[in-house]
């Protein structure tokens, strides 16, 4: 059995939040970032990959379908407000990840190596389908707004 999404960012982050630090004092915050979301940009697009593959349908479908992945462990609390073949809508209300990241003091790390993923996952999923997120718990806001739709077909 395979550990919650949740548990697995948990014990990535033992390692990676001090080699950031590292690489941001000897490197610069910028270009050390830079290189962190870089090389995280291909797990996060292979697991998007691994959730499209997994399922048939429109890749909102797909990831409307993936939703209990990232919410296992009572890691999200969700508001849906629209899902349908061609789009996705919803609130996240409660994060635990920000909590967790928040525990460690290092929220912008956390958005980092959390958040900012969540577009080259989409990029995995599909090519017909884009995110907009306007703002983040990981950043302080009083809720995440995930909108994914499907791109029309050319």
């Amino acid at each position: 059995m395979s550990l919650p999404l949740l548990e697995r960012i948990k014990i990535q982050a033992e390692v990676l939040v001090p080699l950031v630090k590292h690489l941001q004092v000897e490197l610069g915050e910028a270009k050390a970032n830079g290189i962190v979301k870089k090389g995280l940009g291909g797990w996060a697009r292979d697991l998007g990959r691994a959730i499209g593959s997994a399922t048939s349908g429109t890749s909102v479908e797909k990831l409307s379908a993936a939703l209990p992945l990232f919410a296992a462990g009572d890691a999200l609390d969700l508001e849906v407000l629209q899902q349908t073949k061609d789009a996705l809508d919803f609130n996240v209300t409660r994060c635990r990840y920000a909590t967790f990241y928040q525990e460690l003091r290092a929220p912008e790390l956390g958005f980092l190596l959390v958040c900012s993923m969540d577009y080259e996952l989409t990029e995995g999923v599909g090519s017909d389908v884009e995110l907009t997120r306007t703002q983040t718990l990981m950043q302080g806001a009083s809720h995440c707004d995930f909108r994914w739709r499907r791109r029309p077909s050319v």
